[in-house]
């Protein structure tokens, strides 16, 4: 199982999203994603979250908080579990990334963007407090199973 984790940084009512836009054969191609990616050798869930939010925004997030954790199954043929965090602590001036396009979207409007259908299911937890844990089986292209447990 493949680790990895992923923030929501939140500031004055909007989040910021990375639409998933410049790599042809992206897993998440055309997709709006949070922040994060791909746990380095020995580092904590706290420490990848860090890192990753200043290697693709170079904002600094102080004190994540640990929101729910992600288990899923035969997503594009490999099983990951990915540690959902969110932040309204961040500073620094916001840069280019990479990865696709960087933008701070209004809250009630996320709902609106093309997202994957387990985010669209714990996005409001994050928004009302509400730890999570879900599971997702993905079965072909973007048939899901979803399971979902509220904390």
């Amino acid at each position: 199982m493949k680790l990895a984790t992923v923030c929501y940084i939140t500031k004055d009512g909007k989040t910021l999203m990375l639409h998933r836009n410049t790599r042809k054969g992206d897993i998440h191609e055309g997709k709006w994603v949070g922040i994060g990616g791909k746990f380095d050798e020995e580092e904590s869930p706290e420490e990848c979250i860090i890192r990753e939010v200043k290697e693709e925004t170079n904002l600094d997030i102080k004190n994540p908080k640990l929101c729910g954790i992600l288990s899923s199954y035969n997503f594009k043929g490999a099983d990951w579990m990915i540690f959902v965090f969110s932040s309204t602590d961040c500073k620094g001036e916001l840069s280019s990334c990479a990865e696709g396009t960087l933008e701070w979207i209004p809250n009630e409007e996320l709902h609106n963007l093309n997202l994957w259908e387990d985010n669209k299911r714990f996005l409001p937890l994050i928004d009302e407090d509400k730890f999570f844990s879900m599971k997702t089986i993905y079965k072909g292209t973007d048939k899901e199973e979803i399971t979902l447990s509220i904390h």
